[in-house]
């Protein structure tokens, strides 16, 4: 698989070319925020990141998965029906390496040796992503620290590198090259212009000046962590309000509730947050996380110390940097590792 170059003054035809095969989703400004959109305008390249993780393109914020008759002279009442449908092809461009990888940490957790969510993979095997290298990393990114890059191939089947006048394409999966094979505009790249490549991703590599150590994290017990008594100094600042879980591109938590109108009911995947206090409430009363403290130290103990135990290492944070930039109260995840990590 050959790298690919492509004159941006032909960036439009290249999306409109695709679009025969995917509905294309491209990085758009709407107002002050950056978000991905199915038009066909002008293609948003000089943008840092979007507000929100592109996760819901896999895992939507409200879906309904099954239906139901309530009529009780209905022969199929209160029998559950299975809505789901076969996902069209999907194509989104721009999307940065962080919430790719994002995609491989939630991949593992959607499929276990117990259980696979249909609706996830179903969403995921329909897509191809062409990710955008992060040559302007945000001064809140880490994901250096944390096993990724602003050039991270990792969730990706085609990478992206904005050169100037053109951009270069890798091909990295075969259903990259199947992307790129149906797109119009595009030439071989030659050696210097992949060496070109090479250098800006050094050079935003080396942008990122902040980094943090999670080495110690791994040696200490979970109760040694658990008991540790920073969490008290951050749950006083912390409002518990979720912005942290609904931006971050690997927070995962669901509720499942059933809505009924008329005689139709409809059972309905929602995002939760496990900064609720609702979340964790048991039918019988008992709350495991009743305090905001127990909550709060969850956020953290699952992305960098449950998550890496049960996934051979693997932190469940892509250093986005998203939950710095958006917290009402200033809480800084790199703070609050550095303290697990002390």
């Amino acid at each position: 698989m050959a790298d690919m170059i492509l004159k941006k003054s032909a960036l439009a035809d290249f999306i409109k070319s695709l679009s025969g095969s995917y509905k294309v989703f491209t990085p758009s400004r709407e107002g002050q925020e950056v978000k991905f959109a199915s038009n066909q305008g002008k293609v948003l390249l000089d943008f840092q990141n979007t507000l929100l993780s592109p996760k819901d393109f896999f895992f939507p914020q409200s879906e309904r998965m099954f239906e139901y008759s309530t009529d009780p002279a209905a022969a199929d009442a209160f029998i559950l029906k299975d809505i789901a449908t076969e996902p069209e092809p999907r194509l989104v461009f721009g999307i940065r390496p962080c919430d790719a990888r994002a995609f491989v940490i939630l991949d593992r957790i959607f499929k276990n040796d117990q259980y696979t969510d249909s609706y996830w993979f179903a969403r995921r095997e329909a897509t191809t992503l062409i990710g955008l290298g992060c040559q302007n990393p945000c001064p809140t990114c880490f994901c250096l620290s944390v096993g990724g890059g602003p050039f991270s191939e990792e969730g990706l089947d085609v990478l992206a590198c904005d050169l100037g006048e053109t951009l270069l394409f890798k091909p990295l999966t075969e259903k990259g090259q199947q992307a790129l094979d149906k797109a119009e505009g595009l030439a071989e790249a030659d050696d210097k212009t992949s060496q070109e490549a090479a250098r800006i991703k050094e050079q935003a590599e080396a942008a990122i000046s902040s980094r943090i150590s999670t080495d110690k994290i791994d040696e200490k017990t979970v109760m040694e962590l658990y008991e540790a008594p920073h969490w008290e100094v951050v749950q006083e600042r912390c409002l518990n309000c979720g912005v942290c879980t609904f931006v971050c591109p690997t927070c995962h938590c669901f509720d499942i509730q059933d809505e009924v109108a008329g005689k139709v009911g409809d059972r309905i995947r929602n995002w939760d947050t496990c900064m609720s206090w609702l979340f964790t409430q048991h039918g019988s009363g008992h709350n495991p996380r009743a305090d905001k403290t127990s909550r709060v130290r969850q956020r953290f103990m699952h992305k960098f110390k449950y998550i890496p135990m049960k996934r051979g290492g693997d932190i469940g944070c892509v250093g986005c940097g998203r939950c710095i930039m958006l917290c009402p109260v200033n809480i800084d995840v790199r703070d609050v590792v550095r303290d697990m990590n002390a």
